[in-house]
């Protein structure tokens, strides 16, 4: 059975996991922040169901908690970070800032990441970027779970990629995306809920398509944006490649499958080829372009023209991206966080090993 919990109440919790597993307060501030911003917004797998394996890492000594982040290469544009093996949940809000900080002083900002850790939701951090009037993005790669198109071997992360347009009366332009047909997050979801997956999301370790989220969580992989030749695979491929060059080659981070794993029941790498997960994050200053009202009343008569679109059979709409994370955030902050039974026993868990009592009764 699940439970619902305050979003506040499930911060205070994670902020106070994060401070008892040696997480400054500041930095267990921010991690609590982006984890609830997930749950928040929908994205279930990346919010507290999640807060275990950061946990584990931290204890196992993979995550130092208190690591030193500092830039290791810089111009006034752009800046190589090293995470010091940190917490990604603090790592990527302090060099998404470096980038912000640089757009605002000089029109643009470029930051890669590398040393650093799973890093949440990759849509925390373009919303970040627009109350200061930016355009952001970021992008992180992760730990081999997808093949290349035409390949049956996991060689590839699910390499997400996100961007967000400020709008001036409309909700901002959110776009959130894995490059894999699917992120693992969903698998995950249906193994918990013990429900089959979509055709077309993975395969079982022989190579097989599969709708059991078992036999892909079990060595088995997940399949490119597209998933196959005649469905426009090679894009998906195309675009994780790019996430991979950006974030870890242009970093010095690992790539492909080198990545340590994070969720997965993967072992870890025979070798690494480079100093842990990698991000990349970019920030653009509107007024460089035009004026930055003008340009969030372009934004807002785009959404009204794309909500006009003749709706297809058995369709509610055109949804814009970021429509069902900012609708589900509205229902969550009114009503509670929802969590399930199996992520309620992993809180459980959490809670024994830090002594930090649970936010429900």
């Amino acid at each position: 059975m699940q439970v619902v919990v305050r979003q506040e109440l499930l911060k205070e919790f994670t902020h106070r996991v994060f401070t008892a597993s040696g997480v400054p307060d500041k930095d267990a501030e921010t991690a609590a922040d982006v984890l609830l911003a997930s749950d928040l917004r929908g994205i279930d797998s990346h919010g507290v169901a999640r807060l275990h394996f950061y946990v584990e890492k931290i204890c196992s000594g993979q995550i130092n908690p208190q690591a030193e982040i500092r830039i290791v290469r810089e111009t006034a544009s752009t800046a190589l970070v090293d995470g010091g093996k940190g917490l990604g949940l603090v790592v990527g809000p302090k060099a998404n800032r470096i980038a912000m900080e640089k757009a605002e002083a000089c029109g643009s900002g470029w930051v890669t990441v590398r040393n650093s850790s799973h890093y949440g939701i990759a849509g925390y951090y373009p919303l970040q970027a627009l109350g200061k009037d930016l355009i952001g993005w970021s992008m992180t790669n992760a730990s081999a779970l997808v093949t290349p198109i035409g390949g049956a071997q996991r060689m590839l992360g699910t390499n997400p990629i996100a961007i967000a347009f400020p709008g001036k009366e409309e909700p901002p332009i959110v776009i959130d995306m894995a490059t894999s047909a699917v992120a693992f997050g969903k698998i995950e979801i249906a193994m918990r809920e013990g429900n089959s997956i979509s055709s077309g999301w993975g395969m079982d370790k022989n190579g097989r398509s599969t709708r059991d989220p078992e036999e892909v969580a079990d060595g088995g992989i997940l399949l490119p944006l597209g998933s196959t030749p005649d469905q426009s695979g090679h894009k998906g491929t195309c675009l994780a490649v790019m996430v991979d060059m950006l974030t870890a080659v242009l970093s010095g981070a690992n790539w492909g499958p080198y990545v340590t794993p994070f969720v997965s029941k993967n072992p870890p790498p025979e070798k690494q080829v480079g100093k842990g997960t990698g991000h990349f994050f970019g920030a653009l200053q509107i007024e460089g372009f035009m004026d930055s009202e003008q340009f969030k009343k372009e934004v807002d008569q785009w959404i009204r023209t794309m909500r006009k679109t003749k709706s297809a059979e058995d369709s509610d709409g055109v949804h814009i991206p970021g429509d069902p994370e900012r609708r589900c955030e509205e229902k969550r902050r009114a009503e509670g966080i929802p969590l399930l039974p199996q992520v309620i026993e992993n809180l459980k868990l959490v809670s024994s090993r830090t002594g930090i009592p649970v936010p429900w009764k």
